[in-house]
């Protein structure tokens, strides 16, 4: 059998087969047991269970809590809004004043039909947006009680599974973008994470960045830590290990790592980074692994649970007392990196998938993802056996999982995809611009919703 890193296989037990957050369980992006489908053709119809059109432009991810899925989308009255996929290193933020009204959906996770939506909020954008990015990038969150989204400026909103709203907070304008000339507007991208009965923001913009948290049943805040960080896009994590749980955060002048009851910091990495931060960071055996790669600077840092104050590296030092091991080269920019029954996966923006021994480091194998690479921003997935790595192209390629490279199949989907697919059941619930996809073996004879 498997070994299976007991961490992550205790916390996909917990949640059964629920994908409640951006990259499920504790962000681990794993879903052992759900057995998924390898091989599917959006065109052709093969294994998908039902297709539903999504109006606006989104580029955050599907949550799935039993039989509902979730999604948010934000619609511009504008019918020329601009976006734009592929690589390219723009910083003039997309020309959309129009007045935009953001949604709150959720779905039958059989059939794809629309149970409910609920209209957040309605008017023109406090920020600008990035061309690849959207008004509503955050993904949701649930916790099978109630589904909560965050938009930004636009406010934090919370939700009974049945659509009646609970409560929303106003956090005031949250200004992210170029650092070196704050007129060019990014828009947020971290999404709320929900830990017991607290959600957690990072919002780190241009002045005030602070993380927080928040009462999951009123809304109440319930502590606030402000940090010395210039904006930065990734989602924060709570990590739970050896009966502690740890909430940690990507950024640009440290990697943080805070007490989830209280804020209060209990380690950092100031050291070199880059200086756009994305990926979100995940747990494996006793060992935070955080990456990042916006060149020239692309670290990628294996961090110990039991680090704690300042585990800085020297300069010339690869370890230390907090640092098991680390990489000045090669960290991801977009996707968050992935730890799967001992390795660390990597995918670059541009399609290489570079593989690690977890443990020590070791690289493994880099190879170019199906032979041809691409765009890629969502971030890797795994389950059973198998990595699923969804490009902006129009397709999911999956890869055996393992110490050799083996492209098993690259399944068409036809349109541009930005967020990470959601596994549970059997199934990919998979997000692409227009449309939100059910996939999954069809039993015979059946025809596609």
């Amino acid at each position: 059998m498997r070994r299976i890193w007991p961490i992550l296989f205790a916390a996909c037990s917990a949640w059964g087969q629920n994908w409640p957050a951006f990259r499920g369980p504790m962000g681990s992006g794993i879903a052992d047991g759900t057995q998924p489908p390898v091989q599917w053709d959006a065109g052709k119809g093969d294994n998908i269970l039902w297709k539903t059109p999504l109006a606006g432009i989104s580029v955050s991810s599907p949550v799935v809590w039993g039989g509902k899925v979730f999604v948010v989308t934000s619609i511009s009255s504008d019918p020329k809004s601009e976006f734009r996929h592929g690589l390219y290193g723009d910083t003039e933020p997309a020309k959309d004043n129009s007045e935009h009204t953001w949604k709150v959906l959720c779905l039958d996770l059989k059939s794809g039909k629309v149970l409910w939506e609920q209209t957040a909020h309605k008017g023109i954008p406090k920020t600008k947006r990035h061309p690849k990015s959207s008004q509503s990038s955050p993904s949701p969150v649930t916790d099978g009680k109630r589904v909560i989204a965050w938009f930004g400026s636009e406010g934090l909103y919370a939700y009974d599974m049945d659509g009646k709203p609970l409560w929303k907070k106003d956090l005031g304008v949250i200004d992210a973008g170029w650092f070196f000339d704050p007129d060019y507007q990014w828009g947020v991208a971290s999404s709320p994470v929900i830990w017991k009965d607290r959600v957690y923001l990072q919002a780190d913009q241009q002045k005030g960045s602070f993380v927080a948290s928040f009462d999951t049943a009123t809304g109440k805040e319930l502590w606030r830590t402000g940090r010395d960080e210039i904006p930065t896009w990734g989602t924060p994590v709570v990590l739970e290990y050896n009966g502690q749980a740890q909430l940690v955060t990507n950024g640009t002048k440290a990697i943080r790592s805070y007490d989830p009851t209280t804020g209060k910091q209990l380690w950092q990495y100031a050291g070199k980074n880059s200086e756009v931060t994305c990926p979100t960071p995940v747990l494996g055996d006793g060992l935070i692994y955080v990456v990042n790669g916006y060149p020239p600077a692309q670290p990628i840092l294996a961090i110990k649970w039991s680090a704690r104050g300042d585990v800085t590296l020297k300069d010339g030092e690869e370890s230390n007392e907090g640092i098991a091991w680390s990489k000045m080269r090669g960290g991801s920019y977009q996707p968050s990196p992935l730890v799967y029954d001992g390795l660390l996966y990597i995918c670059s923006n541009n399609g290489i998938l570079a593989v690690y021994d977890a443990k020590s480091g070791e690289r493994v194998y880099q190879e170019r993802i199906a032979g041809k690479g691409g765009s890629f921003s969502a971030s890797p997935t795994a389950a059973d056996g198998r990595i699923y790595l969804t490009s902006e192209d129009g397709d999911v390629h999956v890869v055996k999982a393992g110490r050799k490279y083996e492209l098993l199949a690259s399944n068409p989907m036809g349109e541009v995809m930005m967020g990470t697919p959601a596994i549970t059941k059997g199934m990919l619930v998979v997000r692409t611009m227009k449309s939100l996809y059910g996939i999954g073996v069809k039993p015979e004879g059946q025809a596609s919703r």
